[in-house]
């Protein structure tokens, strides 16, 4: 790794921490060509813009509205939502120095969301389980649509346990998982979510509504319909 690698990865790192020392070596960033110009005051204004929006309570010399962000910190978001979808294991100590694990992107898929609705069965565990703070398994998206309610949709029954475990609650959502099980014939029967999510630690405990999304700009290059 270059030494302005280096330098860049323990300044994003030690932002989103909130002045928490983390090594250098723990987190490899590839920077965008285009990044490695920039002064990195500029880059850690920007990872700084993303946690604080995340969480809703920046210093006063930040925006609280995700719209205002800066490129920098847009930039640093679409990396995180990326490795998320990607599955990437790196992802983690991004969360152990202190990334808000609860992320939204504009469409109110947090990082779990986007980790579960892909299959990333491992990222999810370890989202749940590895960080100080974990991942809410019942934060549901900008559709009211539940990680754990994505999985059943998409097949993944390794992601739809993992969850379950963690503490997802199966008749949260709009669908819920339990409703959109029944709807796919894999509810009942041999292989079905019945008993996992009649025994389910979280269930009845709720969800919570998608707040301060993050513009993914993911989206921004899809075509609609897509």
């Amino acid at each position: 790794m270059s030494t302005h690698h280096h330098q860049q990865d323990s300044e994003a790192q030690a932002t989103v921490a909130a002045n928490v020392r983390v090594a250098d070596e723990k987190v490899s960033m590839d920077m965008e060509a285009s990044q490695q110009s920039q002064k990195p005051h500029q880059q850690e204004q920007g990872v700084d813009q993303v946690s604080n929006a995340a969480v809703g309570a920046p210093p006063p010399s930040r925006p609280t509205d995700p719209s205002q962000l800066s490129d920098d910190a847009l930039d640093f978001a679409k990396r995180m939502f990326d490795m998320a979808r990607a599955g990437d294991a790196k992802l983690i100590e991004y969360l152990k120095a202190g990334l808000p694990p609860n992320l939204m992107n504009n469409r109110g898929d947090t990082l779990l969301m986007l980790a579960a609705y892909h299959g990333h069965a491992s990222l999810v565990k370890d989202m749940l389980t590895s960080i100080p703070c974990p991942a809410d398994p019942n934060q549901l998206n900008g559709k009211s649509q539940s990680p754990v309610a994505g999985a059943v949709f998409k097949g993944f029954d390794d992601v739809v346990k993992v969850l379950i475990e963690g503490g997802a609650d199966p008749l949260a959502g709009q669908p819920s998982a339990e409703a959109t099980a029944g709807m796919l014939k894999k509810l009942e029967g041999e292989g079905g979510f019945k008993e996992l999510f009649r025994n389910a630690p979280g269930r009845g405990q709720g969800a919570r509504e998608a707040i301060n999304p993050v513009e993914d700009r993911e989206q921004a290059w899809m075509v609609a319909g897509q």
